[in-house]
């Protein structure tokens, strides 16, 4: 999603959005990786440098809080967040557990094994979560 859409569900939803906090969720918006708290700081005090860390932690809880940015737990004991994007909302990760590198990807397989396993299991599925770890294929 777009961080000006996201800017119009926290007007909606009451939650004010100072400038420091539209430049952290800007930075969180246009992250082609999965940054954690620190290295959004680095990005976001690079546009404005009054940013503190701790504005940056707060500003990531509160964002999270309300659903408008995922935080995702990759193995690395760090966690770090994305955008919530409609058009690859349902998108999974495999890191590399060699180098951290996080590669995003989309399995209709895999979409229908998991709502074949809800329905046989008597459930609807509402959510979920999944990351696969590995480490590259000797050629």
């Amino acid at each position: 999603m777009k961080h000006l859409q996201i800017e119009e569900l926290c007007a909606q939803r009451g939650i004010k959005l100072t400038e420091q906090r539209k430049t952290i969720l800007r930075v969180v918006c246009e992250a082609n990786d999965h940054p954690h708290v620190e290295e959004i700081y680095k990005r976001a005090n690079l546009k404005d440098s009054k940013i503190s860390l701790a504005t940056t932690y707060r500003t990531i809880n509160l964002l999270t809080e309300f659903g408008l940015i995922d935080r995702l737990q990759l193995g690395d004991g760090k966690a770090r967040y994305e955008s919530i994007n409609d058009e690859t909302s349902n998108h999974y990760h495999l890191v590399n557990v060699q180098t951290g590198e996080i590669i995003e990807f989309n399995d209709a397989e895999l979409e229908e094994l998991k709502q074949r396993i809800a329905k046989r299991l008597g459930y609807k599925l509402v959510d979920y979560r999944m990351e696969l770890y590995g480490v590259p294929m000797e050629k």
